[in-house]
């Protein structure tokens, strides 16, 4: 990425999050390795594009925006997301080559909320590692079930789950495996 590049991005986090980055001008001098995370929510209209790991170091307010971003809607709670699982889906989205953000179907559950799905879907699981903050369900307008659930194993790093029937890959940080068609 160019320099002229790497502003520019930085520039728009910068308009979309600007209480959140007043500092982050100076981790950028001589930066390196920089993750992002893209994606919007169907449900709250809301959406994201944070910068939120430079050169090794995660920015705490930018994982505690992505918390917020991913809460419970139903039950407007907050369970604080595993960076792993925002790594996981950084990653995955730069392999697919997409500008296009994620849609967000599900982050953090509560537990009501996970039984609720689970009494009305024979595909929720009981423990889901949503209620500990650890996966999230997405979607991409440009990309099959199939290439992103194909670019998440690639990253050797979680659980990938293809729901390919709803047009969603689950992606989570918990033991490598992966299951669906």
């Amino acid at each position: 990425m160019t320099r002229r590049g790497l502003l520019g991005a930085f520039a728009a986090t910068t308009i979309a999050a600007a209480p959140t980055f007043s500092n982050a001008a100076g981790f950028l001098r001589g930066s390196g390795d920089i993750r992002r995370i893209k994606m919007y929510s169907g449900r709250t209209g809301e959406k994201l594009d944070m910068i939120y790991w430079i050169e090794g170091e995660y920015i705490p307010d930018a994982l505690k925006e992505i918390t917020h971003f991913m809460r419970d809607w139903r039950t407007n709670t907050t369970k604080q997301i595993d960076a792993r699982t925002i790594d996981i889906m950084a990653a995955s989205h730069n392999l697919l080559d997409v500008t296009e953000p994620y849609m967000l179907l599900s982050g953090y559950r509560s537990p009501q909320t996970n039984a609720m799905l689970r009494s009305k879907s024979r595909g929720v699981a009981k423990n889901s590692l949503h209620m500990q903050g650890q996966a999230a369900d997405l979607r991409l307008a440009s990309r099959s079930v199939s290439q992103m659930a194909r670019a998440a194993a690639a990253c050797s790093a979680g659980g990938v789950g293809r729901y390919s029937r709803s047009n969603f890959v689950h992606m989570d940080c918990g033991p490598i495996r992966t299951w669906g068609a």
